[in-house]
């Protein structure tokens, strides 16, 4: 293990490296997901191809520095979202120059539908902190093995987290708007390929976590008695 408890933020060498490719990928994820693509006979987010590497990053900050660092990424993050959200919406609305003709393609694909931006807020909020916490009481119940049980713990936390933020998101987003069979249908696509993704990517985000323990000098296991899994809680 490489154990460092006084390590702080500011002497870690990749974490706000890490965490700027967490916000940029979350930023992209509202104008993704006004399209619905096509893979195969399945209907997808399109949001679909690019959200779930949130998760990877989450399994990592989680894994690698703990529950509590990965908490104020994760409301950086949804930060971010509000703050994307809001300026999409403000250009969206405001005057248009004399000589633009796009307003309408503008506003069908960035025009953020207040619904849909509360389903994709309570998505990521729940889903990202059930992931965090899945890893986190794993990590400590398995003491921090690496092998099998970290790629178990990787996939159950996924499968958890990801299982939130498709019901969530769709349920919020969609019901009522899509017929309840096809409703069933999509979130369970929606939930297996981001599973699947997670699986496929093992193979480079474990020996990745564990390369990225060894430069920061440090592999947290939250414990019990002194990690709070308050999601509200930021110190």
């Amino acid at each position: 293990m490489y154990m460092k408890e006084q390590t702080s933020i500011k002497n870690f060498k990749l974490l706000n490296i890490f965490t700027g490719i967490f916000v940029g990928v979350l930023v992209l994820v509202p104008s993704m997901s006004s399209k619905f693509i096509a893979i195969g006979p399945l209907n997808i987010v399109g949001a679909t191809l690019i959200f779930p590497i949130t998760f990877i990053f989450n399994d990592i900050f989680t894994e690698v520095y703990g529950y509590s660092r990965s908490r104020k990424i994760i409301w950086t993050g949804m930060a971010m979202q509000v703050f994307a959200a809001l300026f999409y919406w403000l250009i969206d609305i405001w005057q248009p120059a004399s000589f633009w003709s796009n307003q309408a393609c503008y506003s069908s694909i960035l025009g953020q539908a207040p619904r849909i931006v509360l389903a994709s807020l309570s998505a990521y909020f729940f889903g990202e902190f059930a992931n965090s916490l899945v890893l986190s009481k794993m990590k400590y119940s398995q003491g921090g093995k690496r092998g099998f049980k970290q790629g178990w713990r990787f996939v159950a936390s996924t499968i958890v987290g990801e299982g939130f933020d498709s019901f969530v998101f769709m349920s919020v987003g969609f019901a009522g708007v899509i017929a309840t069979p096809d409703l069933i249908k999509t979130i369970l696509t929606i939930w297996g390929v981001k599973v699947l993704y997670e699986a496929i990517a093992l193979p480079i985000s474990m020996p990745f976590a564990n390369w990225v323990k060894k430069i920061e000098g440090i592999d947290e296991i939250d414990k019990p008695e002194t990690t709070s899994y308050n999601p509200f809680k930021l110190r």
